[in-house]
């Protein structure tokens, strides 16, 4: 697992700024919450099997329970839920334990998160999660398993394909990435 590469290999990088676009049909796709700022910063966009949905925490609280419920909303448009098979349903729990995991991080270690990023195509989700922290997130080492806290970039390195960090160079904060297998 990689913390230093700022791309799994094959990715294209993060998605340019702006790239929270539209549905397939043209019309933004809203709806994270109740939370007016989170629900008008919610959009989907369709690149060729690609999409992509983006929530803005700006003036948010209770970002954890917001993320996971914009995640699930977006796992349920994009058929991975309701899962069918056992192993469709852990690849969905995986996905938002990794957005908790996350956005915790960024509570925790970053001043909290400025924005979620989902992308998903046909094998791979991504999930990035930009705040205006410094810090390198890593996993604790030696991991102790028997010990309260530190476990959330474990779990991270243990249920993703890959994961890493993106910093933007002369801007503040940075993105942490996550990919996920899509289910067979």
């Amino acid at each position: 697992m990689s913390t230093t590469r700022p791309c799994s290999p094959g990715d294209r990088g993060p998605e340019p700024s702006g790239a929270s676009g539209a549905s397939e049909g043209g019309a933004p796709v809203t709806g994270a919450s109740g939370g007016d700022a989170a629900a008008s910063s919610a959009a989907s966009a369709s690149s060729g099997g690609r999409q992509v949905r983006r929530l803005s925490f700006d003036g948010e609280s209770g970002v954890v329970p917001l993320a996971r419920d914009f995640t699930r909303q977006a796992l349920y448009a994009w058929g991975w839920l309701p899962a069918a098979t056992a192993d469709r349903r852990a690849a969905a729990e995986d996905v938002l334990l990794v957005v908790s995991e996350l956005v915790t991080n960024a509570c925790l270690h970053a001043e909290g998160p400025d924005e979620l990023g989902i992308t998903c195509d046909n094998k791979v989700i991504r999930v990035e999660v930009s705040d205006r922290g410094g810090g390198q997130p890593a996993p604790r080492n030696p991991h102790r398993a028997g010990r309260p806290g530190g476990h959330g970039m474990f779990i991270v390195q243990r249920l993703c394909l890959d994961w890493g960090v993106v910093r933007t160079p002369g801007a503040a904060g940075k993105t942490v990435w996550a990919e996920l297998g899509a289910p067979a």
